[in-house]
């Protein structure tokens, strides 16, 4: 397991945990990030990251994305 931040652009990983406070999680959650769930790096862009999540694209912070684990 490895947060987000480490994954390669292009690559499709799997969501095993989110980590983060109760508020943080339920961010990440509407924004489609859910355990299970398929998530690609299209690019970064100054730190932070462009992700298609449920055939959406979401800019994420780095921060953020450190609470997502892989």
């Amino acid at each position: 397991m490895m947060p987000l931040t480490l994954a390669n652009i292009g690559e499709e990983a799997i969501i095993k945990k989110i980590g983060g406070n109760p508020q943080v999680r339920a961010h990440l959650e509407n924004l489609g990030f859910v355990t299970g769930g398929n998530v690609t790096i299209i690019s970064t862009m100054g730190g932070n990251l462009i992700v298609n999540v449920k055939e959406s694209r979401v800019a994420i912070s780095r921060e953020m994305a450190g609470k997502i684990m892989i």
